[in-house]
């Protein structure tokens, strides 16, 4: 494992709401390490979304940063002021949007997208813009002739996010947060998708945060899983050990519930019940009222499980963890 490169502690973020308040994202750690691929993995609404924006201090309103700290190269990040924050945005961490059609500007052409990108951050040339624009349309193989004096609308979904991971490269950031950049695709495009990640990746050595709902896709591309339920990361460990020896009853109920080519429908086990309302949360783990492992009196109690690692490189908050293990 390298050094890390990004460290979270104690995240918590908040939405002040008219009927209260909601914790997106609750008591959030994670270490994330030079040139690994991290997914983080979890159903709708489970806070994949507000994390990747806290990264990025960009946490739209009502929501505040209410608690916890941010380490980007043993730097502080949440201590700086909004401008200084500003300068790290694209240049060092860099964010490929979810739903590219509404990530992009649709009177401004692409070229202009790269434009706006660029002249922010760097004093490149115009010349030089295009020239380094060319080369990445190239090289998440698009035509440039045809693509940069289009406009968004004009580009097929594939299309708009391969624009999209290429402007999120123009600055050769050190980190690239993915939030579903595999959405509304259909099941080509999105092997297209990660094949065409996956080359970035090893060709750069870049670091990528992988947020998804899609475990099958996790499996494809990712070094580390970080699963998050209800606002918690619940467990994190290899790809490897999540898939084959997972140490948290929410994790084995999202792999029993993908479908295989192999078998039959009918051995597909849906998680039952639904997520919690982050406004009415259960006592202690919020996971206990839809896990067969769950112990009434135990699992039910005042206090939620903290994510401590049990084994080397395994990270679970589930108090029953051990009867799990294989």
């Amino acid at each position: 494992m390298g050094k890390e490169i990004l460290k979270l502690k104690n995240i918590t973020v908040e939405f002040q709401l008219r009927q209260g308040i909601i914790r997106a994202v609750d008591n959030v750690s994670l270490d994330v390490f030079r040139g690994e691929i991290i997914g983080v993995v979890g159903e709708s609404g489970s806070g994949k979304s507000t994390l990747a924006s806290t990264l990025l201090n960009m946490v739209s309103a009502p929501g505040i940063i209410k608690n916890g700290e941010i380490y980007y190269q043993d730097k502080e990040m949440l201590k700086l002021s909004e401008e200084e924050y500003r300068q790290y945005r694209s240049r060092d961490i860099s964010m490929v949007f979810q739903a590219a059609q509404n990530a992009l500007n649709p009177v401004l052409t692409i070229r202009d997208h790269f434009f706006d990108t660029v002249k922010a951050h760097s004093n490149m040339s115009e010349k030089e813009i295009v020239d380094k624009a060319c080369m990445l349309m190239e090289y998440v193989r698009l035509q440039p002739k045809q693509v940069l004096d289009s406009y968004p609308h004009q580009l097929s979904g594939g299309m708009r996010q391969r624009v999209m991971i290429a402007l999120s490269l123009m600055l050769d950031p050190n980190i690239l947060i993915l939030d579903e950049p595999t959405t509304a695709l259909d099941v080509i495009t999105q092997a297209y998708i990660i094949d065409l990640l996956a080359n970035i990746h090893n060709d750069s050595d870049i670091t990528m945060l992988f947020l998804t709902h899609d475990l099958s896709i996790i499996a494809k591309i990712a070094d580390r899983v970080a699963v998050m339920y209800a606002g918690n990361i619940v467990e994190v460990g290899t790809v490897e050990d999540i898939f084959y020896n997972p140490i948290h009853p929410y994790t084995s109920g999202l792999i029993h519930a993908i479908p295989s080519l192999i078998d039959d429908l009918s051995a597909r086990r849906p998680i039952p019940g639904s997520p919690p309302n982050l406004l009415d949360l259960p006592d202690g783990c919020r996971f206990a009222p839809r896990c067969g492992y769950h112990l009434g009196g135990f699992c039910d109690g005042t206090v939620q499980g903290d994510l401590v690692e049990v084994m080397p490189g395994r990270f679970s908050t589930c108090l029953e963890w051990e009867r799990m293990v294989k």
